[in-house]
């Protein structure tokens, strides 16, 4: 399982101050006023803990503010760096919901637990998701519905979710 989550992605400097442009990869961009710490991810690989001070909303992004930076001078370098949270900080999920990463390469088994692909992708289209499953005898890409007629058992701690072959789903 993912212990840690993506949460947004430093897209500019904002101001002089030290405050960033934060582009947010998370279901709930409001998550940004309570989180406390979040882990930057440098393009040289290093991880440094950061403290927030504040966040605050402008358009589509999220002005943070970190502890450890004081002017536009020591944020520059970070504008395309990824910020993440540990998955202890994570938004607690309902029975029968899951995280978008842990779903990431699962099998994908018929009713008869014949293996049919992977999962490599989650689209969120509004009504429901949209698995992508790449095909295990090519690298075709197959679209399932993520309905309850279509997707029987989802099954993190097994590695695989069950799914109904709808007519017409695997042409």
């Amino acid at each position: 399982m993912t212990e840690s989550f993506q949460v947004g992605v430093i897209a500019s400097t904002h101001g002089l101050q030290g405050e960033v442009n934060v582009f947010p990869t998370t279901q709930d961009p409001d998550r940004f006023k309570k989180l406390k710490k979040v882990t930057l991810h440098t393009q040289k690989g290093e991880e440094i803990l950061l403290d927030v001070v504040s966040a605050r909303f402008f358009k589509k992004f999220v002005i943070v503010k970190f502890k450890q930076f004081n002017n536009i001078n020591e944020v520059e370098k970070f504008r395309g760096c990824e910020l993440t949270i540990d998955r202890k900080d994570a938004i607690k999920l309902n029975k029968g919901e899951y995280y978008c990463a842990d779903l990431i390469g699962l099998k994908i088994v018929d009713e008869e637990d014949k293996e049919l692909g992977t999962l490599s992708e989650i689209l969120q289209t509004g009504a429901n998701d949209v698995y992508e499953m790449t095909r295990i005898e090519s690298d075709d890409k197959v679209y399932i519905p993520a309905i309850k007629d279509c997707v029987k058992e989802i099954d993190v701690d097994g590695g695989k979710i069950v799914i109904h072959v709808m007519d017409g789903l695997l042409d």
